[in-house]
């Protein structure tokens, strides 16, 4: 007798282990986001998707994963959220820096390279830090070097 297959997939079982429900819209953009070689803003998902997922769908979604620890949000120079998966292995989202190429837009996680926690004066609480590098991105450098 066959073993019975179980339908799962990893996404399913990271939004189950949340206690949450694994809709079609949290399954497909975490499968996207575990892809993704870089951050990817609202409408990069939304046109990447093209599976009927309304904008309002999508907006909750990637607020749930911010909200749940399974992705954080950073704002680029342009002042467009961009969303990324944080790792399995470290669920805990540690602040990291990020690089935004000038060439091509694209926004990339640096998650070896740590926010420094700055001294705030007496009175002040902080909550996030956003540290963003700029500068030519290495396929961006290459175009520019061949």
């Amino acid at each position: 007798m066959p073993a019975a297959q179980t339908n799962t997939s990893p996404q399913i079982e990271r939004i189950h282990a949340l206690g949450a429900r694994a809709t079609p819209a949290r399954i497909a953009v975490l499968r996207l986001l575990e892809s993704a070689e870089q951050a990817l803003s609202h409408r990069e998902i939304e046109e990447a998707l093209a599976t009927g997922f309304d904008r309002v769908t999508l907006y909750r979604v990637l607020d749930w994963l911010v909200e749940t620890g399974l992705g954080h949000r950073v704002t680029d120079t342009d002042r467009v959220f961009r969303f990324s998966l944080t790792s399995p292995a470290n669920a805990a989202h540690k602040e990291h820096a990020h690089f935004r190429c000038e060439g091509c837009g694209k926004v990339f996680c640096l998650a070896d390279i740590p926010v420094p926690a700055p001294t705030l004066p007496a009175g002040f609480s902080g909550k996030t830090v956003e540290y963003c590098i700029t500068g030519q991105c290495a396929r961006c450098d290459d175009k520019d070097h061949s």
